[in-house]
């Protein structure tokens, strides 16, 4: 079962340093989790998970269960077992993929048809079909069933979305029957202010062993995500978890926590890196450039990563250009440590008082990118494209 320690907050935001003990590993928070949707992260073994300082790892159910089937992973041990993982593995129950990706879908308060996105075989999920999946592929961490409303939405629409998402909550903590599992509840609301409060309350009443904020990162401002975020995480508790789905650019992750969140998960860096996408100190190096065919340096000289001690940016614009599946592999191992080493960097800058210096270093250094854009499920979540 799951523990989680508050050890320390910062004196002038929410930003806060916790611990996070599940039977498998200990997440010094806050934590980035990489995704890997089907299992592994994409072309990277375990052992270059652990390698880069990552203790815990996101899977998730939806695609699990379509493929290889949740049951076929029990059989052969479980997640872990299955995928050679030695850390902790949180499970995203599949709602927003359900939301996202099934070709049709009709929902209920009993639960939701959809049509796959890989045959369009139709599937029935309910509140308690996602805990059955969860269970039987044996994470530490499994969510609640959610209903993660598209954006722009109705009022009313969303209050549905609130109400379901409670009741299919309450579903969950009711059919859930390991007792080595930690169940996280979800917050939904979309971006009226009143809604996600009313969440957030009632989904807190329930008493989960940690809280998410769903529902955002699907086409809203930053500004948005942020004045959700400042209603929201206040009604959470202090000492349990708190959890941001699917946000993952480096600037959203020091906003978020800012504003007291413990842990992301984001596709960002490793679909970035297979896109060619590098983040650096001063801003993101984009590696097909010609600039970089004669380019002799690393992708950024101050980076401690085995890509840039070994590797010129000309090689790796030569590797992308030529399509050669290592420019896939040393591109993602270069984005996930530069996310390993922002969160330790935003850790021992809590530790240390200097959490708001550190954040407005990091705005002076980079040009921020994208500082009027909407936060959309290009950068946060699975799509067909990932898998």
């Amino acid at each position: 079962m799951i523990g989680y320690q508050l050890r320390q907050r910062d004196a002038r935001t929410s930003a806060r340093l916790g611990r996070l003990r599940t039977a498998r590993a200990v997440i010094e928070t806050p934590a980035f989790m990489p995704v890997g949707s089907l299992g592994p992260v994409k072309g990277l073994e375990p052992e270059e998970l652990s390698s880069l300082g990552f203790r815990l790892m996101l899977n998730n159910a939806y695609h699990l269960s379509l493929r290889p089937g949740h049951k076929l992973v029990a059989e052969l041990g479980g997640l872990h077992e299955f995928t050679g993982w030695p850390g902790a593995i949180l499970t995203d129950s599949g709602g927003f993929q359900v939301f996202s990706l099934a070709k049709l879908r009709t929902v209920t308060d009993e639960g939701v048809t959809f049509q796959s996105h890989l045959d369009g075989s139709t599937h029935f999920i309910t509140p308690e079909t996602a805990v059955e999946i969860q269970e039987a592929l044996g994470a530490d961490i499994i969510m609640a069933f959610d209903e993660c409303v598209a954006l722009p939405a109705s009022r009313e629409a969303v209050q549905d979305s609130v109400r379901r998402t409670t009741l299919w909550a309450e579903r969950c903590q009711a059919s859930r029957r390991r007792t080595d599992q930690a169940l996280f509840g979800i917050v939904q609301g979309g971006l009226d202010q009143d809604l996600r409060v009313q969440s957030a309350r009632d989904v807190t009443a329930l008493g989960f062993e940690g809280y998410a904020v769903g529902g955002l990162s699907v086409g809203e401002s930053k500004a948005d995500m942020h004045a959700m975020l400042n209603v929201t995480v206040p009604e959470l508790p202090d000492n349990k978890p708190r959890y941001l789905m699917g946000v993952g650019h480096p600037e959203d992750l020091i906003e978020g926590v800012a504003r007291g969140i413990d842990l992301f998960d984001c596709v960002v860096p490793s679909r970035h890196g297979r896109t060619g996408s590098l983040f650096a100190a001063g801003g993101r190096v984009v590696i097909k450039q010609a600039q970089y065919a004669r380019d002799e340096r690393p992708i950024d000289p101050d980076c401690g990563c085995p890509v840039c001690r070994r590797y010129s940016r000309a090689y790796l614009h030569h590797l992308f250009m030529v399509k050669d599946m290592l420019a896939s592999r040393l591109n993602t191992v270069h984005n996930l440590w530069y996310f390993s080493d922002l969160m330790r960097r935003i850790r021992a800058a809590i530790a240390h008082g200097t959490f708001e210096a550190f954040r407005e270093a990091f705005y002076r250094a980079h040009a921020r990118e994208g500082s009027d854009a909407t936060v959309s499920a290009e950068g946060d979540a699975e799509t067909v494209h990932d898998l």
